[in-house]
């Protein structure tokens, strides 16, 4: 999903465990809001994501192709 959006969209990839340990409300139908407030104050930090060409490399190393001799 993060290779389709990041073309179009800034898209920033969070670490679910950071998320957790921040107080707050988190219900389903508040999540998005509240975790537009959190980027807004600034307290998200987005997790590391290789650039395309090293991702391009790794989907590619792990083709089924290669397991099947």
């Amino acid at each position: 999903m993060f290779n389709i959006l990041e073309s179009s969209l800034e898209v920033m990839l969070v670490n679910a465990h950071h998320v957790k340990n921040v107080p707050g409300r988190k219900t389903d139908v508040k999540d998005s809001q509240w975790l537009a407030e959190l980027l807004q104050h600034g307290l998200l930090r987005p997790s590391f994501i290789p650039p395309l060409p090293q991702r391009d490399l790794r989907d590619e190393r792990a083709s089924p192709e290669q397991f099947c001799s």
